[in-house]
């Protein structure tokens, strides 16, 4: 496989990509809700079902009352709670009179949810507490109508006139990046980026109406939202949200609402696969991991417990999904898979960076032409991300850029090493980094999660030598109980040094 090809799965039709995303996410959900108007759509413990009829004339009602309040097309909106029905419908109800949704992390503190707000600006922001609106307000944000509260009980309003109006063009979406290195940026997302990322994926999991996904992700993450809540309104199928991640809750409601779809984070899929009742997991049809590299030992005891190979796939904020292990094929322990319908995908040369462009790309960064530009070259989106292919063209994420350690001239990914690492049983998972040396430049050093002590630092420095040339394999150590990680799972790479240093 060569720098440059573009991998699209057998059998594709040309006709169907050229279409991914002509029409807006309102458009698609309500010829669905239209279609189907007594079909289960949404769960949450409080409320129990919701049907698309019922969903359609709640966020019709949520809507009016935000219109009412001087809500316009293009204003922001920032939300911020657990997951449960009342915060789906304000979504769609942002979404259905043309507003940008600004999705905010519930973890936020003060500091971070003041740079959203200094950012974004937002006319309207839905919070889960008062402490929540005391910060927004203590940021500046008087111009914002703060409502504390999912249930948006504002006075209603008529049907705005403008309701539905919105089409593949218009933004949809101001998702912030996750901030593992400086201030967050905001990636924003039109309709057809959202659109065409889900019906591609409509077609390459082959989801459909009679699909029950149970989803303990949260509702502020491109994985929760983009993917999975956008995924399966739009394929028709029906959503078991879980307001957070608990193994035996997971557990539990597969086996109650017949769940035939599981999205997680590889902590989830290592804490199901830990909690002795993995093996139940084997009424799904499909089990789907992602936003951060799956452990192939972990891959391996799932499949063996369950007779699934989880699906794992590859996605950012500024993309939402670009490339997927097959549904029906090879599913590869270590691998991201495949370029999903319509999407194109190049490694850079001499840099091996991985380069995209398709409909699920977005429009760029907000208020931020320069860090826009940058993030381009030739029209293909550059993610950041180091690559390989396999001699079958799956594709293999093996370091980051900008966490590119050059020691004494050498460049050493920490991926590559990190993986080495963890081949080790003291090790549950592991983080490199690199700190300033004066003589090499960047050393390479590591902190490793789990109960090993001197012995297993031994075991662990003779296990690089083996395995790394001399200049990758790290020269400290250290043991830690848990590694820093964002609401996510991911490792935060900034939040490791310190304890290296």
């Amino acid at each position: 496989m060569t720098p440059g090809d573009a991998h699209l799965p057998a059998g594709t039709a040309v006709g169907v990509i050229d279409g991914l995303g002509r029409r807006s996410l309102v458009q698609a959900w309500g010829e669905r809700w239209a279609s189907a108007p007594d079909h289960p759509t949404v769960f949450d413990d409080a409320a129990g079902w919701v049907t698309a009829a019922e969903l359609e004339q709640r966020t019709r009602t949520v809507a009016g009352r935000m219109a009412a309040a001087g809500l316009h097309p293009g204003d922001r909106v920032l939300l911020s709670a657990p997951a449960s029905i009342d915060l789906v419908v304000a979504h769609i109800a942002a979404l259905r009179l043309g507003a940008v949704v600004v999705p905010a992390n519930t973890a936020y503190l003060e500091r971070e949810l003041a740079h959203l707000v200094h950012d974004a600006a937002p006319s309207l922001a839905v919070v889960a507490s008062d402490e929540q609106a005391r910060w927004i307000a203590a940021a500046g944000g008087d111009d914002a109508a703060v409502i504390v509260g999912t249930d948006v009980a504002l006075p209603d309003g008529p049907d705005p006139a403008w309701l539905d109006g919105v089409g593949s063009e218009d933004p949809a979406l101001l998702a912030y990046t996750s901030g593992t290195t400086g201030a967050p940026k905001g990636a924003l997302l039109t309709h057809g980026n959202l659109l065409s990322s889900v019906e591609a994926l409509g077609l390459a999991w082959r989801w459909t109406p009679d699909d029950r996904l149970i989803l303990p992700l949260p509702l502020f993450h491109m994985h929760g939202l983009g993917v999975a809540l956008h995924g399966a309104l739009t394929a028709g199928g029906s959503i078991v949200l879980r307001r957070a991640f608990d193994a035996a809750d997971s557990l539990d409601a597969v086996a109650a609402h017949h769940g035939t779809q599981f999205f997680g984070v590889p902590t989830m899929w290592g804490r199901l696969a830990a909690s002795g009742r993995i093996d139940e997991l084997a009424a799904l049809r499909v089990g789907v991991s992602g936003s951060a590299p799956l452990d192939p030992g972990l891959h391996a005891t799932i499949a063996e417990r369950t007779g699934h190979a989880l699906l794992e796939r590859y996605g950012m904020t500024e993309t939402v999904i670009l490339t997927s292990n097959p549904y029906d094929g090879d599913r590869r322990p270590g691998s991201v898979g495949l370029p999903v319908p319509g999407v194109e995908l190049r490694l850079a040369e001499g840099t091996a960076e991985i380069e995209v462009r398709g409909p699920n790309v977005f429009a760029g960064y907000w208020q931020r032409p320069d860090a826009t530009a940058a993030s381009f070259h030739d029209g293909w989106f550059r993610t950041g991300d180091v690559g390989a292919f396999d001699d079958d063209g799956y594709l293999r994420i093996v370091g980051r850029t900008k966490e590119l350690i050059i020691s004494g001239g050498y460049n050493v990914y920490p991926r590559e090493v990190e993986d080495v690492l963890r081949t080790h049983p003291a090790v549950l998972d592991a983080a490199v980094v690199g700190l300033p040396h004066p003589e090499w430049g960047e050393q390479v050093v590591a902190a490793v999660e789990g109960p090993g002590g001197p012995a297993d630092v031994a075991a662990l420095l003779e296990l690089t030598r083996a395995q790394l040339a001399s200049y990758k394999r790290p020269k400290r150590i250290v043991f830690v109980d848990a590694l820093p990680r964002n609401a996510l799972g991911k490792v935060t790479k900034a939040e490791v040094a310190p304890l290296l240093a």
